[in-house]
Protein backbone atom coordinates (compact mmCIF):
# COMPACT_ATOMS: atom_id res chain seq x y z
CA UNK A 1 0.00 0.00 0.00
CA UNK A 2 1.26 3.05 -0.76
CA UNK A 3 2.16 5.95 1.13
CA UNK A 4 -0.01 8.82 2.04
CA UNK A 5 1.39 12.26 0.98
CA UNK A 6 -0.25 15.56 1.78
CA UNK A 7 2.28 18.76 0.70
CA UNK A 8 2.43 22.00 3.49
CA UNK A 9 4.06 23.88 0.41
CA UNK A 10 3.75 23.17 -3.35
CA UNK A 11 7.50 22.38 -3.19
CA UNK A 12 8.37 22.02 0.44
CA UNK A 13 7.11 19.88 3.26
CA UNK A 14 4.40 17.15 3.48
CA UNK A 15 2.14 15.26 6.28
CA UNK A 16 2.70 11.49 5.56
CA UNK A 17 0.48 8.40 6.38
CA UNK A 18 -0.21 4.98 5.64
CA UNK A 19 2.81 3.08 7.68
CA UNK A 20 3.32 1.61 11.04
CA UNK A 21 7.30 2.64 11.67
CA UNK A 22 7.68 0.85 14.75
CA UNK A 23 7.25 -2.39 12.74
CA UNK A 24 9.84 -3.84 10.18
CA UNK A 25 9.74 -1.91 6.67
CA UNK A 26 10.04 -4.18 3.62
CA UNK A 27 12.52 -3.03 0.83
CA UNK A 28 10.06 -0.87 -1.32
CA UNK A 29 8.26 0.98 1.79
CA UNK A 30 11.87 1.73 2.86
CA UNK A 31 13.02 3.00 -0.67
CA UNK A 32 9.47 5.00 -0.71
CA UNK A 33 9.79 6.46 2.20
CA UNK A 34 13.75 7.83 1.77
CA UNK A 35 12.48 8.73 -2.05
CA UNK A 36 9.70 11.07 0.05
CA UNK A 37 11.79 12.62 1.70
CA UNK A 38 13.77 13.72 -1.52
CA UNK A 39 11.14 15.22 -2.89
CA UNK A 40 9.63 16.92 0.24
CA UNK A 41 12.86 17.87 2.66
CA UNK A 42 10.61 17.63 5.24
CA UNK A 43 7.88 14.99 6.30
CA UNK A 44 5.74 14.72 9.15
CA UNK A 45 4.38 11.80 10.69
CA UNK A 46 1.65 12.27 13.33
CA UNK A 47 0.75 9.72 16.57
CA UNK A 48 3.68 7.26 15.44
CA UNK A 49 3.42 5.30 18.28
CA UNK A 50 7.31 5.21 17.95
CA UNK A 51 9.56 4.73 21.59
CA UNK A 52 13.28 5.02 21.97
CA UNK A 53 14.22 1.40 20.25
CA UNK A 54 11.65 1.61 17.21
CA UNK A 55 13.07 4.87 16.83
CA UNK A 56 16.18 4.13 15.90
CA UNK A 57 15.25 1.11 14.51
CA UNK A 58 13.49 3.54 11.71
CA UNK A 59 16.13 5.82 11.61
CA UNK A 60 18.67 3.41 9.73
CA UNK A 61 16.57 2.99 7.08
CA UNK A 62 18.45 6.45 6.27
CA UNK A 63 22.14 5.49 7.12
CA UNK A 64 24.65 5.85 10.10
CA UNK A 65 23.56 6.61 13.08
CA UNK A 66 25.62 9.42 14.49
CA UNK A 67 26.19 9.29 18.45
CA UNK A 68 25.57 11.89 21.27
CA UNK A 69 28.67 13.18 22.59
CA UNK A 70 29.33 11.59 26.41
CA UNK A 71 30.39 14.63 28.55
CA UNK A 72 32.01 13.98 31.76
CA UNK A 73 30.18 16.68 33.81
CA UNK A 74 26.51 15.75 31.94
CA UNK A 75 26.28 12.17 31.46
CA UNK A 76 23.60 11.30 28.99
CA UNK A 77 19.73 11.60 29.81
CA UNK A 78 19.08 8.16 27.52
CA UNK A 79 20.33 5.12 27.73
CA UNK A 80 20.81 5.00 23.78
CA UNK A 81 24.03 6.89 22.72
CA UNK A 82 22.09 7.50 19.07
CA UNK A 83 19.74 9.38 21.00
CA UNK A 84 20.85 13.53 21.13
CA UNK A 85 18.60 15.34 23.63
CA UNK A 86 16.65 18.11 22.71
CA UNK A 87 14.79 18.89 25.70
CA UNK A 88 14.65 21.17 28.54
CA UNK A 89 15.00 18.65 31.02
CA UNK A 90 18.02 17.14 33.55
CA UNK A 91 19.16 13.65 33.60
CA UNK A 92 16.35 13.26 36.54
CA UNK A 93 13.86 14.42 34.76
CA UNK A 94 14.09 18.09 36.06
CA UNK A 95 13.40 21.28 34.34
CA UNK A 96 17.06 23.17 33.30
CA UNK A 97 17.25 25.54 35.99
CA UNK A 98 21.21 25.93 34.67
CA UNK A 99 20.67 29.63 33.36
CA UNK A 100 24.29 28.84 31.40
CA UNK A 101 22.90 26.10 29.48
CA UNK A 102 19.24 27.73 28.96
CA UNK A 103 21.59 30.37 27.42
CA UNK A 104 23.15 27.73 25.05
CA UNK A 105 20.13 26.48 24.20
CA UNK A 106 19.08 29.71 23.40
CA UNK A 107 21.14 29.55 19.61
CA UNK A 108 18.38 26.76 18.65
CA UNK A 109 16.17 29.70 18.39
CA UNK A 110 18.26 30.80 15.11
CA UNK A 111 17.91 29.34 11.55
CA UNK A 112 20.26 26.46 11.45
CA UNK A 113 21.10 23.27 10.37
CA UNK A 114 22.29 20.57 12.45
CA UNK A 115 25.69 20.21 12.69
CA UNK A 116 27.15 21.72 10.04
CA UNK A 117 29.71 23.14 12.13
CA UNK A 118 31.08 19.39 11.88
CA UNK A 119 33.60 17.98 9.00
CA UNK A 120 31.22 14.72 8.43
CA UNK A 121 27.73 16.93 7.64
CA UNK A 122 24.65 15.42 9.20
CA UNK A 123 21.78 14.72 6.29
CA UNK A 124 18.67 13.29 7.87
CA UNK A 125 17.69 14.45 11.21
CA UNK A 126 14.74 12.35 13.09
CA UNK A 127 13.37 14.24 15.87
CA UNK A 128 10.63 12.66 18.07
CA UNK A 129 8.06 14.21 20.61
CA UNK A 130 7.33 12.59 24.19
CA UNK A 131 6.25 16.28 25.85
CA UNK A 132 5.13 19.20 24.22
CA UNK A 133 5.08 22.59 26.10
CA UNK A 134 1.23 24.01 26.16
CA UNK A 135 1.78 27.00 24.12
CA UNK A 136 4.88 27.67 21.92
CA UNK A 137 7.40 25.05 21.08
CA UNK A 138 6.65 24.58 17.52
CA UNK A 139 9.96 24.25 14.75
CA UNK A 140 9.81 26.12 12.01
CA UNK A 141 11.47 24.95 8.44
CA UNK A 142 12.84 27.22 5.64
CA UNK A 143 13.29 25.77 1.90
CA UNK A 144 16.92 26.38 0.86
CA UNK A 145 16.58 24.37 -2.83
CA UNK A 146 13.49 26.70 -3.59
CA UNK A 147 15.47 29.74 -2.63
CA UNK A 148 18.52 28.81 -4.57
CA UNK A 149 16.18 28.20 -7.23
CA UNK A 150 14.67 31.67 -7.24
CA UNK A 151 17.96 33.32 -6.51
CA UNK A 152 18.48 35.90 -9.33
CA UNK A 153 21.02 34.68 -11.68
CA UNK A 154 23.92 37.44 -10.84
CA UNK A 155 23.23 36.19 -6.75
CA UNK A 156 23.74 32.33 -8.31
CA UNK A 157 27.28 33.60 -9.98
CA UNK A 158 28.44 35.32 -7.20
CA UNK A 159 28.00 32.46 -4.90
CA UNK A 160 29.05 29.88 -7.09
CA UNK A 161 31.97 27.84 -5.93
CA UNK A 162 32.21 29.91 -2.68
CA UNK A 163 32.67 27.96 0.47
CA UNK A 164 31.81 29.21 4.43
CA UNK A 165 33.20 28.35 7.32
CA UNK A 166 31.00 26.96 10.37
CA UNK A 167 31.29 26.94 14.07
CA UNK A 168 28.37 25.85 16.63
CA UNK A 169 29.92 28.73 18.78
CA UNK A 170 29.27 31.42 16.45
CA UNK A 171 25.70 30.69 16.48
CA UNK A 172 25.77 30.73 20.50
CA UNK A 173 27.80 34.09 20.07
CA UNK A 174 24.90 35.46 18.22
CA UNK A 175 22.20 34.30 20.34
CA UNK A 176 23.82 36.08 22.89
CA UNK A 177 26.25 33.56 24.81
CA UNK A 178 29.13 34.87 26.14
CA UNK A 179 31.57 34.72 23.70
CA UNK A 180 34.15 37.24 21.95
CA UNK A 181 35.06 36.43 18.30
CA UNK A 182 38.61 35.73 19.85
CA UNK A 183 36.98 33.04 21.60
CA UNK A 184 35.18 31.35 18.81
CA UNK A 185 38.03 31.40 16.24
CA UNK A 186 40.12 29.72 18.74
CA UNK A 187 37.50 26.88 18.71
CA UNK A 188 37.07 23.95 15.89
CA UNK A 189 35.47 25.31 12.39
CA UNK A 190 34.35 23.16 9.10
CA UNK A 191 34.26 24.30 5.83
CA UNK A 192 31.38 23.46 3.35
CA UNK A 193 30.21 24.72 -0.40
CA UNK A 194 27.48 27.47 0.39
CA UNK A 195 25.81 25.53 -2.60
CA UNK A 196 25.10 21.25 -2.40
CA UNK A 197 24.35 19.63 -5.58
CA UNK A 198 21.40 16.80 -3.94
CA UNK A 199 22.05 13.93 -6.53
CA UNK A 200 18.54 12.04 -5.89
CA UNK A 201 16.60 15.14 -7.25
CA UNK A 202 19.30 16.90 -9.86
CA UNK A 203 18.18 20.00 -7.61
CA UNK A 204 20.70 22.52 -6.01
CA UNK A 205 20.58 24.26 -2.06
CA UNK A 206 21.92 26.86 -0.50
CA UNK A 207 23.66 25.24 2.83
CA UNK A 208 23.75 28.50 5.14
CA UNK A 209 22.54 29.10 8.18
CA UNK A 210 23.49 30.43 12.45
CA UNK A 211 26.65 28.58 12.50
CA UNK A 212 28.47 29.98 9.20
CA UNK A 213 30.33 33.00 10.61
CA UNK A 214 32.86 33.60 7.72
CA UNK A 215 33.02 33.28 3.79
CA UNK A 216 36.69 31.84 2.63
CA UNK A 217 38.19 34.55 0.48
CA UNK A 218 36.15 37.25 1.92
CA UNK A 219 36.75 39.74 4.62
CA UNK A 220 34.02 38.81 7.44
CA UNK A 221 31.64 41.76 7.72
CA UNK A 222 31.33 41.52 3.89
CA UNK A 223 31.18 37.43 4.26
CA UNK A 224 28.49 37.66 6.93
CA UNK A 225 26.85 40.64 5.30
CA UNK A 226 26.41 38.01 2.57
CA UNK A 227 25.05 34.94 4.86
CA UNK A 228 22.56 37.04 6.34
CA UNK A 229 20.88 38.36 3.05
CA UNK A 230 20.87 34.74 1.93
CA UNK A 231 19.05 33.38 4.89
CA UNK A 232 16.81 36.42 4.71
CA UNK A 233 16.10 35.18 1.46
CA UNK A 234 15.86 31.85 1.92
CA UNK A 235 13.44 32.76 4.95
CA UNK A 236 10.58 34.75 3.35
CA UNK A 237 7.13 33.53 3.83
CA UNK A 238 6.95 31.46 0.67
CA UNK A 239 9.58 29.41 1.45
CA UNK A 240 8.72 28.48 4.97
CA UNK A 241 6.16 26.96 7.28
CA UNK A 242 5.79 25.48 10.95
CA UNK A 243 5.07 22.13 13.10
CA UNK A 244 3.05 22.21 16.05
CA UNK A 245 4.09 19.36 17.79
CA UNK A 246 1.89 16.41 19.61
CA UNK A 247 3.10 13.79 21.89
CA UNK A 248 3.70 10.88 19.25
CA UNK A 249 4.80 12.85 16.19
CA UNK A 250 8.11 12.32 14.45
CA UNK A 251 9.36 15.04 11.81
CA UNK A 252 12.19 13.66 9.08
CA UNK A 253 14.24 16.72 7.39
CA UNK A 254 17.22 16.99 5.34
CA UNK A 255 19.74 19.11 6.99
CA UNK A 256 21.29 19.31 3.56
CA UNK A 257 18.42 20.44 1.49
CA UNK A 258 16.54 22.53 4.42
CA UNK A 259 17.51 25.50 7.26
CA UNK A 260 15.49 25.44 10.73
CA UNK A 261 15.19 26.99 13.82
CA UNK A 262 12.98 26.17 17.20
CA UNK A 263 10.37 28.36 18.16
CA UNK A 264 9.79 29.95 21.86
CA UNK A 265 8.20 28.59 25.01
CA UNK A 266 8.51 28.65 28.56
CA UNK A 267 11.49 27.31 29.07
CA UNK A 268 11.62 27.86 32.67
CA UNK A 269 7.86 26.51 33.61
CA UNK A 270 7.17 23.86 30.57
CA UNK A 271 8.70 20.20 29.73
CA UNK A 272 9.50 19.46 26.60
CA UNK A 273 11.12 16.53 25.94
CA UNK A 274 12.14 15.61 22.38
CA UNK A 275 14.55 13.10 21.48
CA UNK A 276 16.84 13.17 18.18
CA UNK A 277 18.74 10.52 15.31
CA UNK A 278 20.73 12.36 13.45
CA UNK A 279 22.05 10.52 10.28
CA UNK A 280 25.42 11.00 8.98
CA UNK A 281 25.99 11.70 5.34
CA UNK A 282 28.06 8.68 3.06
CA UNK A 283 28.82 5.55 4.28
CA UNK A 284 29.10 4.32 8.15
CA UNK A 285 32.92 4.65 9.62
CA UNK A 286 35.05 1.34 9.36
CA UNK A 287 36.35 2.14 12.88
CA UNK A 288 35.42 3.61 16.48
CA UNK A 289 33.23 6.70 15.76
CA UNK A 290 33.23 9.67 17.97
CA UNK A 291 32.94 12.76 16.16
CA UNK A 292 30.73 15.01 18.27
CA UNK A 293 32.17 13.86 21.65
CA UNK A 294 36.12 14.51 20.24
CA UNK A 295 34.49 18.14 18.94
CA UNK A 296 32.77 19.03 21.69
CA UNK A 297 36.15 18.08 24.13
CA UNK A 298 38.46 20.15 21.80
CA UNK A 299 36.02 23.18 22.09
CA UNK A 300 35.62 22.97 26.20
CA UNK A 301 39.03 22.65 26.57
CA UNK A 302 39.41 26.38 25.33
CA UNK A 303 38.54 29.49 28.06
CA UNK A 304 35.42 31.52 27.76
CA UNK A 305 35.06 34.87 27.87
Amino acid sequence: MPLTVKPILPRFGAEVSGVDLTRPLDPAMRREIVDTMNRWGVCVYRDTGLDDESHIAFSRIFGHLELAPAMKDRPRRHRYPELFDASNLTRDGEIVRDENLLLHKKGDRLWHTDSSFMEMRSSYSLLLAYEVPSQGGETWFADTRSAYDDLPTAMKARIDGLEAEHSLWWSRKLAGFPLSEADVDARPKARHPLVLDQPATGRKALYIASHAIDIVGLPRDEGQALIRELIDFATQPQYIFSVKWQPGDLVIWDNLTSMHRGGDFDVRNERRDMRRTTVREGPPPADADDPFGAYFRASLDRPTA
